[in-house]
């Protein structure tokens, strides 16, 4: 059984920091893409990031692009979104799924197969 737990949200002031968890199982972690996305009450799923496990490449959405960086612990099977700088607009629960991918261009679109419970991110301006 998949399963993927996210924790670390919680309420943070403009400018903050807050640091995301995921703790993955049921997968072959370090052969798969895992990543997070978000929801925020009347709004759209949005996709936040992407990881290639294998490649060890990542995509992110613009609108977070050079404020979150994610990573992953293979050993661990965990994965961490580190949010800096955050935004009033930031505020949403994050759920980490996968495995996932993550198309930026003319349009976005994030995918996955499995995904947990989220976590929620308060941003105050």
């Amino acid at each position: 059984e998949v399963q993927l737990q996210a924790s670390g949200g919680g309420l943070v002031q403009a400018g903050g920091s807050l640091r995301l968890s995921c703790a993955a199982s049921g997968f072959a972690f370090d052969d798969n893409s895992i990543g997070w996305f978000r929801q925020s009450p009347g709004k759209e799923q949005e996709g936040v990031s992407c990881l290639n496990n294998t490649a060890g490449s990542a995509v992110y959405a613009d609108s977070v692009k050079g404020r979150f960086t994610i990573s992953s612990d293979n050993v661990k099977n965990m994965v961490y979104l580190q949010m800096n700088n955050l935004k009033a607009e930031d505020t949403a629960a994050y759920y980490c799924a996968a495995p996932c991918t993550y198309y930026v261009g003319s349009y976005d679109h994030f995918s996955y197969k499995y995904s947990g419970k989220g976590t929620l991110v308060t941003v105050s301006s």
